[in-house]
């Protein structure tokens, strides 16, 4: 058997790679004849990886072989527009209406889509009932899953979702929907370490850690001699921590670091109890994180000469007065990291805008993870190529997908519908008997 296949939105072929091994294992040959993607470097990954160069803009690409099966992690732009103009059920205008424009033109066997979670709930779920809407208006059956890259084998805490379609019939998909721990401490706390589906072992940070990496990857000497005065000489207690500037918690604060100046210890106590008490309904409920005049915080900071505190913390810049009210000043990307990761849990998601801030501590060693660590992160396969331009690197694997999730869910979807012959229970498309899909009802299914 052959499929061949187009890879939409393909950014650095990450679901291109999960489709293939999934195949493979069955046997079945697959060729690309189209990939797209409009991000210059990312293309740049794509072709030293498959020694073929992505088509530019999907809008601008109008003539396409036939082919067997489209995937592609589109990009989500919001529908709103498009709903309080043309009512919901109209695309136009987005990226999706590519994906329709394409479905409809060529008709292939089946389409993996994914994206995140938030579009299930975009809009009241009215703009993902508006996608499924329109698969199936197109006689595709579908299905969509919720899935948790960490249930996968991956050590990350990355949910998104899956959506399956089916030319004329409704695929059968025997995972559930799971999203999984919310975070690494539930992580730690909920799981041991097998899998909940029994076909992979959890892995953790720590397996895909590198004793060794670049001297580049190191927090500088300046940024460690801050951290040693919260946590002394055992960098190990970093594990887990959250560097940000406007949560109390497991978290260290730039004015703990002395970032913006050195503070006194009764300018850290006063800082710290603002931080930890300014979110309290006592204090109004119509913001989150509220300016709080002189008498309000009085009645938590119980330290002395407490006017002289806060006029040097305004000077350093560490708090902000608007008409006698105080709030901190939130300089969060400040930091050398944002997070240092626990080596016993799971990663935070991976994302764009930060993933070159995500820190670690091996051998004793603060450090940022490494680019190769970022592909290990999202389950990239050790032969992948890395982009030498580090800043491009870290882009693309936050913009990436997790790819043994898609290898799972294409392995699963072969499994129960090209190479089972049982008889079907589904219910056909050709039979019209399938209900319109309601954005209420969505909603209901997948948060249950």
């Amino acid at each position: 058997m052959k499929l061949t296949f187009i890879d939409l939105f393909a950014g650095t072929g990450g679901i291109r790679i999960g489709f293939e091994e999934a195949c493979r294992k069955f046997g079945i040959e697959t060729e690309c004849i189209l990939s797209s993607e409009i991000d210059k470097k990312a293309c740049e990954t794509y072709e030293i990886n498959f020694g073929e160069k992505p088509q530019g803009d999907i809008r601008d690409i109008k003539k396409i072989k036939q082919f067997d099966v489209l995937l592609g992690g589109f990009p989500c732009q919001p529908f709103s527009y498009a709903g309080k103009q043309k009512g919901f059920g109209d695309t136009r205008g987005t990226l999706f209406f590519e994906i329709e424009r394409i479905l409809k033109d060529h008709k292939p066997k089946f389409f993996l889509l994914e994206n995140v979670r938030g579009l299930t709930t975009h809009d009241n779920g009215r703009t993902f009932a508006t996608i499924i809407q329109a698969l199936e208006k197109l006689r595709y059956g579908v299905n969509y899953l919720l899935l948790n890259s960490s249930n996968f084998g991956v050590p990350q805490n990355r949910v998104r979702v899956y959506i399956v379609g089916q030319l004329n019939e409704k695929p059968i998909l025997t995972i559930n929907s799971d999203r999984g721990a919310t975070d690494s401490h539930k992580f730690k706390n909920l799981f041991s370490q097998k899998s909940l589906f029994g076909h992979n072992e959890f892995k953790v940070v720590g397996d895909i850690l590198d004793q060794k990496v670049d001297s580049k990857y190191l927090c500088s000497k300046d940024f460690v001699s801050r951290l040693k005065k919260v946590v002394g000489n055992n960098f190990s207690k970093l594990n887990g921590t959250r560097l940000i500037d406007y949560r109390n918690g497991d978290s260290i604060h730039s004015w703990e670091l002395g970032i913006k100046g050195e503070c006194s210890k009764d300018e850290i106590e006063f800082m710290n109890q603002l931080v930890k008490n300014r979110r309290k309904k006592i204090f109004g409920t119509h913001q989150d994180g509220k300016r709080l005049n002189l008498e309000q915080i009085k009645t938590f900071v119980k330290i002395p000469k407490i006017e002289a505190v806060i006029k040097s913390l305004e000077e350093k810049g560490y708090i902000k007065q608007v008409d006698g009210k105080y709030n901190p000043v939130a300089g969060n990307m400040s930091f050398e990291v944002f997070k240092f990761l626990d080596p016993n849990s799971i990663s935070v998601t991976l994302v764009s805008s930060d993933a070159h801030k995500l820190g670690v501590v091996v051998n004793n060693q603060p450090r940022r993870i490494s680019p190769r660590e970022a592909a290990r992160i999202q389950g990239f396969p050790e032969s992948f190529k890395i982009h030498p331009d580090d800043s491009a690197a870290y882009h693309q694997f936050g913009n990436a997908v997790a790819v043994p999730v898609i290898e799972a869910v294409i392995e699963n979807y072969l499994t129960n519908n090209f190479l089972n012959n049982t008889p079907r229970s589904q219910v056909s498309i050709s039979s019209n008997k399938l209900k319109p899909v309601k954005s209420k009802e969505l909603l209901t299914v997948l948060n249950n």
